[in-house]
């Protein structure tokens, strides 16, 4: 494990011993954990985004797409425990 210096502002260093001490772990372990947590959200955050921006392209790519009407109907019928068939596809484009 390699050593890493960490400036911080005193507010925020007191603020990281705080929580530390209401966790019941050091503050460096609390610093350790939310550095972790911070870059896993940063990742599954591109990945998203990335996901995103390639359905898009399928969707232009295809030209067609759902009627947001039918997809919230067979949502509000499947959380209510109806068994639907998916809505299908449609060309979005003249």
């Amino acid at each position: 494990m390699t050593t890493t210096s960490l400036k911080l502002p005193e507010d925020v260093k007191q603020l990281a011993i705080a929580a530390a001490r209401q966790q019941g772990v050091t503050p460096h372990a609390f610093m350790v954990e939310a550095i972790r947590a911070a870059a896993v959200a940063a990742e599954k955050r591109a990945a998203f985004v990335a996901d995103a921006l390639a359905s898009r392209d399928e969707t232009l790519a295809s030209g067609e797409g759902y009627a947001a009407a039918e997809v919230h109907a067979y949502i509000r019928a499947r959380a209510s425990g109806k068994v639907v068939s998916k809505p299908e596809a449609k060309p979005w484009r003249d």
